[in-house]
């Protein structure tokens, strides 16, 4: 990924976004080409490696030892020239797109042990479950149902090697410019616009 260092996450930011990494496409090189799916992952700090599990009947789980990359997206917004101040200065300006990216780059692994898929998906289900009123467990569901459901899975683990992060914020932006993305976003009513505005705001471009 290109990543000019001005847009280059630091090491405690990109621990924080490994912590709150969700849903990712999961791309591997196997022998047969690229396979890609859609899935939730878990970051395991201390086995420095991302959970999650695929169906059976997906062979992704077969590209196992392929080299891999997770990818989470984060907030992401057009950003209109007519935003900038210069605009009307010199007219020297064009179209952009703000956007965060988390790129986790690894070997795949997989697990087709019964406890060790059990242990991912009461861990995965206990985070998203977090914060509701009434939160549903595995252990809620009869045994002989999640046993059976588990025949169905397989987990992966993505073994981390390499992580490339990048907030493109309009960091390369002087302060009225970024004033207007974050004024100009915010105004669109565009819930992910808002974001996107909150994002801009926050951002040091000098850190």
């Amino acid at each position: 990924m290109y990543l000019p260092p001005k847009f280059a996450l630091s090491s405690e930011r990109i621990d924080a976004a490994l912590a709150q990494a969700g849903f990712a496409q999961l791309v591997s090189h196997a022998a047969t080409g690229l396979v890609v799916t859609p899935l939730p992952l878990l970051y395991d700090v201390e086995r420095h490696a991302l959970l999650g599990h695929v169906a059976r009947a997906n062979d992704h789980w077969r590209a196992a030892g392929a080299e891999t990359v997770a990818i989470f997206t984060g907030p992401q917004a057009y950003v209109s020239p007519s935003f900038y101040p210069t605009k009307t200065e010199t007219g020297k300006v064009v179209p952009t797109w703000n956007y965060e990216v988390l790129n986790v780059y690894g070997t795949l692994r997989v697990h087709d042990d019964p406890q060790w898929l059990l242990d991912l998906v009461t861990r995965l289900t206990d985070r998203h479950e977090a914060g509701r009123a009434q939160p549903w467990r595995v252990a809620d569901a009869p045994a002989s149902y999640t046993r059976a459901q588990l025949n169905g899975i397989v987990g992966v683990e993505l073994t981390v090697e390499r992580v490339e992060a990048k907030a493109k914020m309009s960091q390369n932006q002087p302060p009225r410019n970024r004033a207007g993305v974050v004024a100009g976003l915010a105004a669109s009513g565009s819930a992910l616009d808002a974001e996107v505005s909150e994002r801009v705001a926050a951002l040091d471009p000098d850190r």
